[in-house]
């Protein structure tokens, strides 16, 4: 079944829908790039917001997002991570707010491994809690292309076809039992709590997959079972990753395939984020991991 079909069988609202079909297009623009832009794996010489070297996908996939999105008017309000503030589009035919990490995982381009865009959809303005979402989807750029995505009514997997139509692979992905961990950050720089909890997961026998693209090792987990990890840590306590563009979308998918999130202390997407660039530490996975680090973090 097509993508358009399965959202009309699952009764998606109407603007919804059509924005993921939208939305789900781009990842064919994306990908069109990748010969032309990938062949140049130098730094633009620019940074976005977070002070990262920029690469010319980066800036290709971010245009690719925004300039359709202006055009077709679909959505009131963009905020994407290679962007200093958030772009209100004139004449919106809806109201919808859509937060897009164009271009996860760009600093794997030269040794040509997975990347991926994250987009997160809401139904007014972005500086809301994440709990807020209505939608979000993920495009994983690999030896297929797939598209994830959930409308908080169970997530769904497809995967592109030669003809770029989306197809689907699984219907409703639940979480599985499993024992991966992917963990972020320098072992030298753990916090206590957060170092007890790794060697809790490490003589239980979890095993260490790390690709430093997170949409790739989520999907993994999404798949195989584990946690995905970026804690805070020594110098960055409040953590790397961001809140709006990357945690909240990420966290409502794995959630919908009944796993859970946390920052260590509570499931982050209830917090109000009070700037675009906000981060957050983040444990992503299954319910008993996130439950453990939560144990470990409170115990000091």
């Amino acid at each position: 079944m097509i993508l358009k079909d399965f959202l009309v069988k699952e009764g998606t609202e109407k603007n919804l829908a059509g924005l993921i079909l939208f939305l789900s297009e781009q990842a064919g623009e994306v990908k069109k790039g990748f010969l032309s832009t990938c062949m140049n794996t130098a730094a633009c010489g620019t940074r976005n917001m977070f002070g990262e070297d920029q690469k010319p996908l980066d800036k290709y996939a971010d245009d690719v997002f925004i300039h359709a999105l202006k055009e077709s008017r679909l959505v009131r309000y963009i905020a994407t991570e290679e962007q200093d503030q958030v772009i209100e589009v004139s004449g919106a035919k809806n109201q919808f707010g859509v937060v897009i990490d164009p271009l996860d995982g760009s600093s794997l381009l030269d040794v040509n491994l997975c990347v991926g865009s994250i987009i997160g959809i809401y139904p007014g303005h972005v500086l809301e809690k994440g709990t807020g979402m209505i939608a979000a989807l993920y495009i994983l750029y690999g030896p297929l292309t797939l598209l994830t995505f959930t409308t908080k009514h169970g997530v769904h997997e497809f995967v592109q076809r030669e003809d770029g139509e989306f197809v689907l692979r699984h219907h409703d992905l639940r979480i599985p039992e499993g024992k991966i961990h992917s963990p972020g950050a320098l072992r030298r720089d753990y916090l206590a709590p957060h170092a007890r909890w790794i060697e809790c997961l490490e003589s239980d026998g979890y095993k260490l997959r790390f690709s430093g693209c997170f949409v790739a090792d989520v999907h993994q987990i999404l798949h195989k079972g584990g946690v995905f990890t970026y804690p805070g840590y020594k110098g960055k306590e409040s953590g790397k990753l961001r809140l709006l563009y990357e945690a909240n979308p990420m966290g409502l998918i794995i959630c919908e395939a009944g796993g859970a999130v946390s920052d260590g202390h509570k499931d982050y997407r209830g917090i109000t984020p009070k700037t675009i660039g906000q981060v957050t530490p983040i444990y992503i996975g299954g319910k008993k991991e996130i439950a453990k680090i939560e144990t470990c973090m409170k115990e000091g």
